[in-house]
């Protein structure tokens, strides 16, 4: 084996959604988050790679698979600087990095106990207070959740 190769080898996708730059103790958050566990298409996933904005990422790979956008956004929930490439016939046809609307519903669970989406069969709903740093504020009993307590539905 060449002790110069230091790249990782991974096929390249002809078609799909390549989601990188996600932070290693996030990616299967987001996996889960998206429900990619469920995807029947060839999937890539890799963790603890190394970075030079993180240190170690996480970088999925979803051969013919495409979210909509609004469905993507909700990774910077857990992952704010997440980036996203839709490839087609092997080339970059759109780039971004996610973004969180303004308000969440029934992804979030909210941590006051006696909140009434936690005692009655409702959907959450929460105002982002915080896109930078990710702080939510529930619309029923305003407690805030940071992004360290976020707990997805």
């Amino acid at each position: 084996m060449d002790q110069n190769k230091k790249e990782l080898a991974v096929a390249a996708l002809e078609n799909g959604t390549v989601i990188d730059h996600i932070p290693s103790s996030s990616l299967f958050k987001v996996v889960k988050l998206l429900g990619i566990e469920n995807i029947n298409t060839s999937i890539t996933i890799g963790n603890n790679l190394g970075s030079k904005k993180l240190g170690t990422k996480g970088i999925l790979k979803l051969a013919d698979v495409y979210f909509p956008e609004a469905t993507l956004n909700r990774v910077a929930l857990i992952a704010p600087n997440v980036k996203v490439n839709i490839i087609k016939d092997y080339k970059v046809d759109k780039k971004f990095q996610v973004t969180l609307p303004d308000e969440i519903h029934g992804l979030v669970k909210c941590n006051n106990p006696k909140c009434i989406t936690n005692n009655e069969p409702m959907q959450t709903h929460f105002h982002v207070e915080d896109k930078e740093n990710v702080l939510l504020r529930c619309h029923y009993c305003e407690r805030t959740v940071s992004k360290d307590e976020i707990e997805l539905i």
